[in-house]
């Protein structure tokens, strides 16, 4: 039998989520026929068939989380010829599986304490220890401990398991925090001077060029493993969509040599490719620097993630009227929020603020 596995899909993604079989056992298929649909963190993938003949076996069912190189389809045919599962060069895939020891636990800045009586009830209920706070002497777990938190899952229901683009985020978030040293500085902008169609997006992407002119140091890229930082001259931002299904970060390209019309017109495309999940997986890869308009939601201030490889991000709250002194006089001002993060491996505090300070210039001029 044949075995084909779920193949590179590119772009570092190392598992997808079966969608939907768009065959079943016992069917036959010819090559390059639809044969699954995968969802990613970025798309949703359509895989054709790599044989003709007929399939066997079907791995997993719609709905399974599947890495890179586990087997998906099982197909008839001659000899125990098993498939790579990739799209350039070769996977070498293994078939032994080996249990690592388990990394040391701490809880309260120590190990966790359960006598094997706990830890086997623990298991029995589905309960991980992580979870339980001791009521124990010296710290140790009680079976009451585990009982308590027991009763207490099973009001709220089962776990939701994160897949797809939630799933993604979790784990860009999780790298983001143990990478990057990052400070945010904030400011506001005033701009009762903007008529009252403007764009706000438009003019923070504008805003956001004048910064990157002002301090190339922010539209850059750092990698971490040799400490070397490339300073971009094209400035592709990515432009953070709160949806449903999670935060997409599509890549709205060298903003700095586009009109206002065609940026517009440019977000409004890749808004409608994201909400129908079929944006090139290529669009949402390679930015710059990184805008939140978080405003449009709600909130004023905010501390945003920089997400490495780009080394910024710069977040824009809700508008709002506040009452400043205009001419040694008070005056109701319409005013924008502004807060901008930074990774301070490769960002200097003054970088940062010169930056900012050039995004407001821009933002306070009427047009």
């Amino acid at each position: 039998m044949k075995i084909f596995k779920l193949p590179d899909l590119g772009e570092g993604l190392q598992e997808a989520e079966v969608v939907e079989w768009h065959v079943k056992a016992g069917d036959e298929i010819a090559a390059d026929q639809p044969l699954v649909s995968v969802e990613t963190a970025k798309a949703i993938v359509e895989i054709p068939s790599p044989y003709a003949g007929r399939v066997a076996t079907l791995y997993c069912e719609a709905g399974k989380v599947v890495h890179v190189g586990a087997p998906l389809v099982g197909f008839e045919g001659a000899g125990e010829e098993a498939d790579s599962g990739t799209v350039v060069g070769e996977v070498q895939v293994g078939s032994e599986v080996k249990a690592e020891a388990p990394a040391a636990v701490s809880h309260a800045g120590a190990a966790i304490r359960a006598t094997p009586a706990v830890r086997a009830l623990a298991r029995q209920l589905n309960v991980e220890l992580e979870m339980v706070t001791p009521s124990g002497p010296d710290g140790v777990i009680t079976t009451a401990d585990i009982k308590r938190v027991a009763k207490i899952l099973s009001e709220v229901g089962p776990a939701e398991i994160l897949r797809g683009v939630r799933r993604a985020m979790a784990q860009n978030m999780t790298l983001a925090q143990n990478e990057v040293a990052a400070a945010t500085v904030i400011d506001d902008a005033d701009i009762q001077a903007w008529a009252p169609d403007a764009d706000i997006t438009i003019r923070l992407i504008r805003a956001l060029v004048a910064g990157c002119r002002a301090e190339p140091a922010l539209n850059a890229w750092y990698e971490s493993h040799n400490m070397g930082r490339r300073l971009v001259s094209r400035i592709d931002v990515g432009i953070a969509l709160d949806l449903p299904e999670g935060l997409f970060v599509p890549v709205l390209r060298d903003v700095a040599q586009r009109d206002a019309a065609d940026l517009r017109a440019g977000l409004e495309r890749m808004r409608a490719d994201v909400l129908a999940r079929k944006i090139p997986a290529e669009e949402l890869r390679g930015n710059t620097i990184t805008l939140s308009n978080f405003g449009m939601i709600g909130g004023k201030y905010a501390s945003p993630i920089v997400l490495p490889p780009t080394v910024a991000i710069l977040g824009a709250g809700r508008v709002h009227e506040q009452v400043l002194p205009v001419d040694g006089k008070p005056a109701v001002r319409r005013v924008l929020p502004l807060s901008l993060s930074f990774d301070h491996r490769v960002v200097t505090g003054g970088e940062a603020a010169r930056f900012l300070k050039a995004v407001i210039e821009d933002l306070q001029q009427a047009s």
